[in-house]
C-alpha cells in the first residue's frame, strides 16, 4: 500500500519557512534527522521518495485560462497558517505502519533540539481499477 506523507510547517515570521532563521547547528541536527529516517525507511524497503519543497513565495497557482493561456498567480495565499514543506511516498504493509512513520517525522528537531510535533497528513495513494482488457 503506498502512502503519501505530506508535511506540514508553520509560516516563520518573515512569511516563509521559519527553519532558515535557525542556528546552523539546529539546521544541520534537523536535516540528519530525516537523513536518519530516509535510511530506515529505505532500510526496511519501505521509501519510495521524498521531496522537500522550496518556500511558498516561490510557488505559482496556474489555471487554464477561458483564452486557451495559462492564468497565473502566486501562491499559496498568506492568510494560510501552514504550507506544505515537503512530503514522502512510502510502500507499507499497512496503514497502521504509515501512521508510525508520519509520528516519526512529526517528532523531527527543532531550533532547541525538541521535537516539533509538526502535522503530517497521511494519504493513500489511490490506484486505478482493474481492467477487463489484457
Amino acid at each position: 500500500m503506498k502512502f503519501l506523507l505530506m508535511m506540514n510547517a508553520p509560516y516563520g515570521q518573515a512569511g516563509d519557512h521559519e527553519i532558515f532563521s535557525w542556528p546552523p547547528e539546529a539546521i544541520q541536527a534537523h536535516v540528519d534527522y530525516w537523513g536518519e529516517l530516509n535510511r530506515e525507511l529505505k532500510e526496511a524497503g519501505e521509501f519510495v521518495g521524498v521531496h522537500a519543497l522550496t518556500p511558498p513565495k516561490q510557488a505559482r497557482i496556474v489555471r487554464a485560462g477561458s483564452d486557451g493561456l495559462p492564468a497565473i498567480t502566486d501562491g499559496p495565499f498568506p492568510e494560510s497558517k501552514e504550507f506544505l514543506a515537503g512530503f514522502w511516498t512510502v510502500d507499507v504493509e499497512s496503514a497502521e505502519r504509515a501512521l508510525q512513520i508520519a509520528a516519526k517525522a512529526s517528532a523531527a528537531p527543532g531550533p532547541d533540539g525538541e521535537p516539533l510535533h509538526m502535522a503530517i497528513e497521511v494519504r493513500q495513494v489511490m490506484s486505478a481499477p482493474a481492467s477487463d482488457q489484457a
